[in-house]
């Protein structure tokens, strides 16, 4: 999402009639339409119907599902340290009220998710970082169809794509996939089974060393 850095002082309505306008201002804390505060605040990023923006799709019944409500408001309202999401509750140096992000996520749940398959049990949304050796295993024989068994297409071991993508962001984007570039989720990286939980794991290991090689090679110190 984008921060609203540049509010209008108010959002004017024209009403014409009688020959002359008049004009019905809003405060900007008092907005509480979806639609305008989407455009305002997460078009930029996300799309303007929330897929097809340079940052992952709202727009994904999947990623909803994964994330969760408590979860998903707490991302809009506190943003994601160390990347581009920034905070917009007004308490962490926002501009959104409480009700505003109430409004964001409740229609982006009702909106744009759908219920899941009751069989189908998603991988948790955050765990610890698996094996790394196992992981790469798990890729070669799941991923490298599409990416190739380094890694390479696609740029997923490219040492600035690493830079900018935390470990949480990858665990998401091989659970959820990614439906505006055409990767799968989780269930459809082959005909067998879906993978494990471990396998996620592992596989988001694997692809965070080579972040870790990334950094020491440049002789540089990670992040924490």
């Amino acid at each position: 999402m984008k921060p609203s850095v540049l509010w209008p002082a108010a959002l004017a309505t024209v009403l014409l009639g009688c020959g002359h306008s008049t004009e019905h201002f809003v405060l900007p804390d008092r907005v509480t339409d979806f639609s305008a505060l989407y455009e305002s605040n997460c078009s930029g990023c996300h799309g303007r119907d929330g897929s097809h923006g340079a940052a992952r799709p709202l727009n994904d019944p999947n990623y909803l599902a994964l994330v969760g409500k408590e979860k998903l408001r707490d991302v809009v309202a506190n943003g994601v340290p160390r990347t581009a999401m920034p905070a917009f509750a007004k308490n962490a140096g926002g501009s959104l009220t409480d009700q505003q992000i109430n409004v964001l996520t409740d229609q982006m749940e009702a909106r744009w998710s759908r219920p899941l398959d009751l069989q189908i049990v998603l991988p948790p949304y955050s765990a610890e970082l698996g094996d790394r050796k196992r992981g790469e295993e798990v890729f070669r024989g799941l991923c490298s169809k599409c990416h190739g068994e380094s890694g390479i297409g696609g740029s997923l071991v490219d040492a600035a794509f690493l830079t900018l993508a935390s470990d949480q962001s990858l665990r998401i984007t091989v659970i959820a996939g990614r439906v505006d570039r055409g990767m799968p989720d989780w269930r459809s990286h082959s005909p067998g089974p879906a993978m494990t939980p471990q396998q996620v794991s592992d596989v988001v290991a694997w692809l965070s060393a080579h972040r870790a090689n990334s950094v020491k090679a440049r002789g540089e110190t990670k992040l924490p």
